[in-house]
């Protein structure tokens, strides 16, 4: 009986993975990921490295990684940003990965506000390694026999596009992000299933802010959002950083009350971070208040951030006040 439910429950993750993007809690460690306006949005250069490790109390589900690098051209107003990010889930090392170039440019409004449209191109591949499934003929009293299933395709390239557009001021910010624009099929029986486009709104406030006269601003307190949906699927992420140099904390829930069948939501977020001028690193925890709260064991997550310039050059470039995290 614990094979048939940990092969069904294997199952249903395999096949709702095909739906689905990534996620992250830490969004804003991974911006590249989050919208392409965000390349180049830096002093001059940027790279960031993220890792994640949902469900772990389940065997080989759902661990992420993500690089990219950004560097931010003040001349002509623009940036450009390189994103590397590979997903694999499920017994079967189903992944999913993804490289590609970005473009971002920004136009200023007037002296309050500036707006930053995105482009990003890429390409995906998915791939299966089909001798680690289990299938329903391979349980059986008597032990595990030889399946009878047709092998897929090992993997399955495609090219894709996205595009986003930000608005931001010295305190607030306001985006979205259309990914999967070029629908990249993703079936590896060759059929003609493909990935659903994603619509991704984001946005947020500094509610506080307090400096001294050596150091403007040493002290924040952010409130900021994150909607998706996909595939008929809606997801809400909301909470509040609290940043005082060196030390970041944050608090984030995630969840539709009242909306989704899970009336109390999907997680609860706990975040610890460290940042200076040019380095933050932060750990997350997702601790499950939906029905899988005792199945799970949450989901951990790391991102490291490095910011340096490459020239001698003083860049004069308006930053964006969205949290590192």
């Amino acid at each position: 009986m614990k094979k048939i439910l940990t092969a069904i429950f294997l199952l249903t993750l395999f096949l709702c993975a095909w739906g689905q993007d990534p996620q992250f809690t830490q969004f804003y460690a991974n911006k590249l990921y989050l919208a392409p306006s965000f390349a180049g949005a830096v002093q001059q250069d940027r790279v960031a490295i993220t890792y994640r490790n949902q469900w772990p109390e389940l065997p080989g589900v759902f661990v992420s990684y993500a690089f990219s690098y950004d560097h931010n051209f003040s001349a002509f107003n623009s940036g450009v940003g390189f994103l590397f990010m590979r997903d694999v889930a499920g017994s079967g090392d189903l992944s999913t990965t993804n490289f590609g170039m970005q473009y971002s440019y920004d136009f200023k409004v007037n002296n309050y506000w500036h707006i930053r449209p995105g482009i990003h191109f890429m390409f995906t591949q998915t791939g299966l390694n089909f001798n680690k499934l289990i299938w329903n003929d391979q349980i059986s009293p008597s032990g595990t026999t030889p399946t009878i299933e047709q092998p897929t395709l090992n993997s399955k390239a495609d090219v894709d596009f996205s595009t986003s557009l930000l608005t931001y001021s010295d305190q607030h910010w306001l985006g979205f992000t259309i990914d999967h624009l070029l629908k990249p099929k993703n079936s590896l029986y060759d059929s003609e299933e493909f990935v659903p486009m994603k619509l991704s709104v984001f946005g947020g406030t500094q509610i506080m802010r307090r400096g001294r006269l050596l150091n403007p601003i040493d002290e924040t307190l952010s409130l900021a959002f994150l909607f998706k949906t996909q595939a008929h699927i809606n997801q809400l992420d909301m909470g509040l950083y609290w940043f005082k140099e060196p030390l970041v904390l944050g608090f984030w829930y995630r969840g539709i009350p009242f909306i989704n069948q899970e009336k109390r939501g999907d997680a609860i977020a706990l975040l610890a971070g460290y940042k200076i001028e040019n380095f933050s690193m932060a750990y997350s925890y997702d601790f499950t208040i939906s029905k899988l709260v005792s199945s799970t064991g949450g989901a951990h997550e790391i991102s490291m951030i490095y910011q340096f310039k490459t020239t001698r050059k003083k860049q004069r470039h308006h930053m964006i006040p969205c949290p590192e995290f």
